[in-house]
This record gives structure tokens, C-alpha cells and sequence, in this order.
């Protein structure tokens, strides 16, 4: 199946090597975000292992924040108004095209889509990319940053029943054949800097055996946003160039990774992070404590 592919040229996120694409409903794009561009490799072998060895990680300051392990997931500590950016490093000899969601939006469009429908960040054999923002326009993206429930950008958009989480899932290249097209119109942003939403942004079709979930999905309570709780906002502009390109995907992706994102007090409250104490340490001292000494007599109080 034929992809057509937009390629991404950043100048204003920070990326080490990039080559990424987005794929929205038959639609592919790739950015190279200051990135060296990479020899293609020949499509691989049955003996290549898919699945093992790509990794995601989120930094702050250039530096990844420490991943904790529980309850089936991987969290993060969210380090409330720090901008955040998105590693992400392609362990293969070929081309991948990872779909990554931010607060359960796509990171390209922020919609909200299967991720095979969604558009795509394509990473060139043993790549890795840096992704710090929502892609506005074909030459613009907005930071990402950890701020409340209530400022995220999720929440302004009316999509906030999966914040928390950051998701990327990759889908194999079948043919390294890069083919230049010209890109189609790009629909208006939903949300604009004055922070008005775009009137006109159209609801996605529903088949008439999913309109009564569709309903049940409308009807249904929006969740109230929190301040206590962490979520991803909408911030600085920064440069970021895209150009289209053609690819063919993978029917099935090739690997998932989800990292779940919270404020230090969540994390103690999950039972993720040990609870704090002021010092000194009671607890410390009792573990410390000893069975017998060396005294003859019991001595008077």
C-alpha cells in the first residue's frame, strides 16, 4: 500500500538525526529536524528482529528524566513548567514511521485517530529524533511543557479523558523508496495562538453501526480537569520546515511504547515513589535499632 509522506526539516526544536513521516489516512510525512540525512538501507531479511530495542525517553534540559517501573507501565516524574522533548531512536537498518501521541493527541495534528490512521514521524536506520512539540503548520511547532490539567492543550481542544500518557508506535518501511510529491492543503490548526478553536473543524464520519456508541460517547460526562495533576500544554513557537515524501508501512506496527507522565505527590500517592519524611528519618533510626549490649544491670532511668 503507497503512503504519501511529508518530510520535516526543524530548525528551531533540537534533534540530533531525524528522518520522520506523518501518515494520516493514507497519508505519510517526515521530518528532519537538523538532521544528517541516511544512506537507505535494503528492505531486511526474516532474520531481523522488529519488535526489540526501540526506545523513547523524555528530556528535560537535554536530560532524560528517570523512568520507574510499576503496575505493568513505565512512569515519569513531571516536572511542573519545564518544556519537555521526545527522544525517540530507531534500533533497525531501515527506515520506521513512528504515530506519537501526546495526552492521547497526536503530536502532528492532535487528533485523536487509530494509530495507523495517524500521521507519522519517520526515523532513518539507527536514527534518533528529538520531537519537542505540536506541529502546527509546515513550518511551525509549539513547545511542549508540563503544566495542569486545566492549561493543557488537551483540555483546550475539549479532549481530555487520556491525559498523562505519551505513546509511539512504530511501523516497519516495506519499500526504501523516498518519491518528493507535492503536499495536499493542510487543514487550519484546531487551536490558534489567540486561544480560540477553529469553528469549522470538521467531526470524523461514523458508520451506522457506530453511531450508538458515538452517542453514548457525546452523552457521556466530559471529565472536569484538574490542577492537581499533571498534563501537557501548548507553548513557545519555534521554527520547524516539512516537505512530503512517498512511503509504504506495515499493515501491523512493529512495537509499542507508553510512558505515563505525574507530579512527585501522584507518584508517592500510586505507591511509585517512596512517601517523604522530615528528617531525621524515624523510620531510618527504628531500622537501626539493636537486640542487646553490652551492660550487666539495667541502669535507673
Amino acid at each position: 500500500m503507497r503512503k504519501t509522506m511529508l518530510l520535516l526539516c526543524c530548525t528551531g526544536l533540537s534533534v540530533l538525526a531525524v528522518g520522520a513521516f506523518l501518515l494520516a489516512r493514507g497519508r505519510t510525512a517526515s521530518a528532519d529536524l537538523e538532521s544528517s540525512s541516511a544512506s537507505i538501507a535494503p528492505e531486511p531479511g526474516p532474520t531481523v528482529v522488529a519488535d526489540q530495542g526501540f526506545e523513547v525517553d523524555i528530556l528535560v534540559d537535554g536530560r532524560p528524566l528517570e523512568e520507574y517501573y510499576a503496575r505493568g507501565k513505565a512512569y515519569v516524574e513531571a516536572i511542573e513548567g519545564s518544556e519537555y522533548e521526545v527522544r525517540i531512536r530507531n534500533p533497525l537498518p531501515f527506515r520506521v514511521a513512528v504515530a506519537l501521541s501526546v495526552d492521547g493527541l497526536n503530536s502532528i495534528d492532535a487528533r485523536r485517530t487509530s494509530a495507523w490512521n495517524a500521521s507519522k514521524w519517520v526515523i532513518g536506520p539507527y536514527q534518533t529524533i528529538h520531537i519537542g512539540g505540536w506541529q502546527m503548520s509546515s513550518e511551525r511547532a509549539r513547545r511542549f511543557y508540563f503544566t495542569s490539567e486545566r492549561d493543557s492543550y488537551a483540555a483546550k481542544l475539549g479532549q481530555a479523558s487520556n491525559l498523562g500518557v505519551i505513546s509511539a508506535v512504530f511501523f516497519r518501511e516495506r519499500k526504501p523508496a523516498p518519491v518528493p510529491v507535492t503536499p495536499p492543503p493542510r487543514p487550519r490548526p484546531p487551536y490558534e495562538e489567540d486561544g480560540t478553536r477553529d469553528k469549522r473543524s470538521e467531526a470524523p464520519s461514523v458508520s451506522s453501526e457506530g453511531k450508538s456508541s458515538a452517542k453514548a460517547r457525546r452523552d457521556s460526562p466530559a471529565p472536569v480537569p484538574d490542577d492537581e495533576y499533571a498534563a501537557t500544554g501548548i507553548g513557545r513557537s519555534v521554527q520547524n520546515d516539512v516537505s512530503w515524501i512517498n512511503m509504504d508501512l506495515d499493515l501491523r506496527p512493529a512495537a509499542e511504547v507508553s510512558i505515563r507522565y505525574e507530579y512527585y505527590p501522584v507518584l508517592v500517592r500510586l505507591g511509585i515513589l517512596p512517601r517523604p519524611y522530615t528528617r531525621p528519618d524515624p523510620i531510618r533510626r527504628r531500622e537501626g535499632a539493636t537486640g542487646f549490649e553490652d551492660r550487666r544491670f539495667s541502669p535507673e532511668p
